[in-house]
């Protein structure tokens, strides 16, 4: 029987690239209507995982939340929009993909989600109420994420995380 060997740290160093990527205007996280700063920092490590910039809004708080939860210790590659809804339309009128994670009857399943092929903004709404509904007709298409349990949705760091992965090609 093969034994399982886990790679060294070092390895791991070796395999990875040497720093940050810089902004590669390919996939953007974009939650708009934050509500929890812990995940935020979760979010923007995820970003870095997958090669995607951090889309946010300049609340006062923000700023100093995505600080405190950056583990990396490097700069993320964060694009600050000011006016959410105005963010995502200029967005849209420059040719950019724009996909929501949000429970609705048209929504796709995250398995049947392509990867991103161009310019793609993944929108997450606000931890209780989801997306705006003034912000729903900005979006292309709904990724839906299937869920057996009891609960009506994940966090938006999980959510994020997910799709994101996804887009970026990765599951």
């Amino acid at each position: 029987m093969t034994a399982i060997r886990a790679r060294t740290p070092a390895e791991l160093r070796r395999s990875r690239r040497p720093r940050g990527h810089s902004c590669w205007d390919h996939l953007y996280a974009a939650p708009l209507w934050p509500l929890h700063g812990a995940n935020l920092g979760t979010l923007a490590r995820t970003c870095d995982a997958v090669g995607a910039c951090l889309a946010l809004p300049r609340f006062p708080w923000v700023p100093e939340a995505l600080a405190r939860g950056n583990t990396l210790r490097r700069p993320l590659c964060v694009h600050w929009t000011g006016d959410p809804l105005g963010w995502l339309a200029r967005q849209r009128e420059g040719g950019a993909h724009i996909v929501g994670v949000e429970l609705a009857d048209e929504a796709v399943r995250l398995a049947d989600l392509p990867a991103a092929r161009r310019r793609t903004v993944m929108v997450l709404g606000h931890e209780q109420q989801g997306i705006p509904p003034e912000a729903l007709d900005l979006l292309d298409t709904c990724v839906e994420i299937p869920m057996i349990g009891t609960g009506a949705s994940l966090n938006v760091a999980v959510a994020g995380s997910l799709a994101l992965y996804r887009l970026a090609g990765l599951l």
